[in-house]
């Protein structure tokens, strides 16, 4: 019951500062996805910045899912994040940023609409990652109106995948997204 207190108190609150309900429905970036394989690195210092995401570690090519239904807004290939991919939720309101790819899943394209779950990815150490750690550098940014998506302000995305690998777990690992 005081769980139930808590969510149903926090919601109002997401919605007050502007948020929409897409960080509370993600589903994990990584089928089978156990709480011992995540690790709250927001808040340190990686190459002399802020690392405000998380890194997941999983064996090269493993699938990367959409935690959220959106639009694909932009796949980049960059020097700290290599093969990246930036999608959008349905409202706009928060960008999802997958990095670090060792590529993307056939017919991928930018402006391409993709639903919770769908396989985008494959987990490398494209970038600046060490090329014997493939892991998924996984990262929440809240849009501003300007709905840029290389601008935002980052969120920790460590909470909402806590909550994520919870409810798949209840699910099963047959259940419908």
């Amino acid at each position: 019951m005081r769980l139930c207190v808590c969510i149903a108190g926090l919601f109002p609150v997401f919605l007050a500062v502007g948020a929409t309900s897409s960080i509370l429905e993600m589903t994990p970036p990584i089928g089978g996805l156990a709480l011992a394989n995540l690790r709250d690195t927001f808040e340190e210092v990686h190459n002399g910045h802020p690392h405000e995401a998380i890194d997941i570690p999983e064996p090269r090519g493993t699938p990367v899912h959409a935690v959220v239904s959106g639009t694909v807004r932009k796949l980049f290939l960059s020097k700290p994040g290599g093969n990246t991919i930036y999608q959008f939720d349905e409202m706009g309101a928060y960008c999802y940023y997958y990095a670090h790819l060792d590529g993307y899943v056939k017919g991928l394209r930018e402006g391409m609409r993709v639903e919770r779950g769908d396989v985008i990815g494959f987990v490398g150490s494209t970038g600046n990652a060490d090329p014997r750690t493939p892991h998924l550098h996984f990262a929440i940014f809240e849009l501003g109106p300007e709905r840029l998506w290389w601008k935002g302000k980052a969120v920790d995305p460590y909470p909402g995948l806590v909550s994520a690998v919870k409810r798949a777990r209840e699910r099963g690992p047959l259940a419908p997204q």
